[in-house]
């Protein structure tokens, strides 16, 4: 085959099969890669930077049995309790990884193509999908030690005899970037004597090489089958450890961004409507590069939000979250952030980094410790201990200030974080917990070991009804959220890519304003981050004097454009000049 003769899909994976593989047959290997992915060659392409996305997406993230009812599959569960009480709500269901794993909660996997038994089965994600959008993990960076693949490995059988990072242990490794203070090489006997293998997360999830272009034909075959099963959104799970190079950091290395670049390509071409996230907990600047040229990930996490408005909100400052958002450039068309505030991680502070002081990381740090919340390190380059991540639920993180500690507004404060979020340049998504306000399950840290089980409660079913028909807090945050979200589901001027501007109002109120695409809605977004009343000018907004502008939060009509408006703590308004 002459390569004049290639279609342009073929052309474009040539590109990318000789930067990764140049010791390859690439004509022989592109054929490979099409028939495994089940594509053909003439295969017709995307359009170019579309949005599939709108207004009205809205992402729950949430393991598979973090809802339990007696006799019923967990994700049976699950599906009801979405389908019943937040249909209105939800749009994309992220299910944290829901295959056989021997640790970390589903992120070291066993087996990538069957779902655990003890959950369900591939047809109750079949039945989401039905639903709703389908968020799956390809934890595509490493895979449990107890997985075939790695057993083959130890007896020299295939597959997975060379799918594994090796390394001498007298490699010089220093300029490895860690998230995680255990040895980075594990030794292992195996029929060829003993290896050392890589290990950038724990001795149980043994980091995959792709160096070997037969373990990226495995990850297609994977992936066809989660297409096959209506999963179209993907998340790449620690994806920028992908590429390994002695000598060098090993993250976020060019031959990671040419696998994304391939893997997006692929994807797009068997399904136009699949997305890819890539789920990369570094400092922001390193993480906008993700996006490449709107050629690598649809989605990135925008990781720098949930320690900048957690730090925001109990500060009583948005100075640094303020820089931060001046700082952050308008997605492309075809591309945009996913915005989060907590997850079933922790609250990850290398995003801090260039971004916070030590000091105030400290500051932040002990402040989260005083609300019952615990610190994991990583080790720095100069080989000591730097805080990695904050584990603490949401509802405790929010519940006071750092001058006055524990106080009486923290379901104000809570709500706020998360109208924030709701109104900021991106798709919104919403840790289950955080839905109903879980505080911290100190229970589970001690039964497990694991400081992020923390944030990782596990509701048995008439407990959860009890509680959102009970009389404390988590009603209340129920309601109150599901009323946001719907505001803002019906707003132009909060599509993920419509225009935002940061507003100069002092440190206390974090503002920016919204524009629609076609430019027919603005909303003044105004957010009291403070626990003391704050005013604001009017006139500083420069309304346009011919509309009527109206606050979606209170309903109230504001006919005076140059008066003042007192914002109670955490008291938030969404000003605008179209009524939907």
């Amino acid at each position: 085959m002459e390569h004049a003769s290639l279609t342009q899909l073929e052309q474009r994976l040539m590109e990318h099969v000789k930067t990764l593989y140049p010791d390859v047959n690439a004509l022989n290997f592109i054929k490979e890669c099409l028939d495994t992915f089940g594509i053909q060659p003439d295969a017709p392409p995307p359009q170019p930077h579309r949005n599939p996305w709108s207004q009205e997406d809205v992402v729950l993230i949430t393991y598979g049995d973090t809802l339990r009812r007696d006799n019923e599959p967990p994700l049976h569960s699950l599906h009801d309790f979405l389908r019943t009480r937040l249909r209105q709500c939800i749009s994309i269901v992220h299910i944290l990884p829901f295959f056989p794993y021997s640790s970390d909660d589903g992120f070291s996997v066993m087996d990538y193509t069957t779902v655990v038994p003890t959950l369900g089965d591939w047809e109750d994600i079949a039945a989401f999908t039905r639903e709703f959008k389908v968020m799956g993990d390809l934890v595509i960076n490493h895979c449990s030690s107890r997985s075939l693949w790695f057993e083959n490995y130890k007896t020299g059988q295939t597959p997975g005899a060379d799918y594994f990072v090796e390394a001498a242990p007298d490699t010089d490794l220093t300029q490895v970037v860690r998230p995680r203070t255990s040895p980075l090489l594990r030794e292992v006997a195996t029929a060829s004597g003993v290896r050392h293998v890589w290990c950038t997360f724990s001795h149980d999830q043994i980091d995959l090489n792709f160096r070997n272009p037969q373990v990226l034909l495995e990850f297609l075959r994977i992936l066809r089958l989660y297409l096959d099963k209506g999963v179209r959104w993907f998340r790449l799970d620690a994806v920028a450890f992908l590429w390994k190079t002695p000598g060098t950091s090993c993250i976020n290395l060019p031959e990671t961004h040419e696998m994304i670049r391939l893997l997006r390509l692929l994807i797009e071409h068997r399904a136009h409507d699949a997305v890819i996230i890539t789920e990369t907990n570094i400092p922001n600047h390193e993480n906008l590069t993700y996006f490449g040229n709107a050629n690598e990930a649809h989605l990135i996490y925008n990781f720098s939000l949930p320690p900048l408005l957690i730090n925001s909100l109990v500060t009583g400052s948005c100075e640094y979250l303020k820089k931060w958002l001046m700082s952050m450039p308008p997605a492309q068309q075809g591309t945009t952030y996913l915005n989060f505030i907590a997850s079933h991680d922790g609250v990850g502070l290398r995003p801090t980094e260039g971004l916070l002081s030590d000091w105030e990381l400290d500051a932040l740090v002990s402040t989260m410790q005083k609300f019952g919340g615990k610190a994991s390190a990583r080790t720095g380059p100069d080989g000591q201990p730097k805080f990695y991540e904050i584990n603490i639920s949401l509802w405790n993180a929010l519940s006071g200030t750092v001058q006055h500690g524990p106080d009486n507004l923290g379901f104000a404060r809570f709500l706020c974080a998360h109208a924030i979020m709701l109104a900021l340049e991106g798709v919104p998504a919403f840790y289950i917990h955080s839905l109903i306000g879980t505080e911290n399950d100190d229970e589970r840290v001690e039964h497990t070991g694991q400081l992020r089980s923390i944030n990782r409660h596990i509701w048995r079913g008439e407990d959860l009804d009890a509680v959102l028909q009970g009389e404390g807090h988590p009603p209340k945050v129920f309601a109150a959220m599901q009323k946001l979200i719907a505001i803002r589901r019906r707003q132009k001027a909060f599509h993920p890519n419509a225009t935002q501007y940061t507003l100069h109002t002092g440190d206390a109120l974090f503002s920016f304003w919204r524009q629609s695409q076609d430019r027919m809605q603005s909303i003044f977004a105004i957010h009291n981050v403070s626990d003391q009343p704050q005013t604001i000018n009017l006139a500083e907004l420069n309304l346009i004097s011919t509309d009527q502008w109206f606050d979606l939060i209170s309903e109230q009509i504001f006919e005076d454009r140059v008066g003042q408006i007192i914002l109670r703590p955490y008291q938030y308004i969404w000003l605008t000049n179209v009524r939907l």
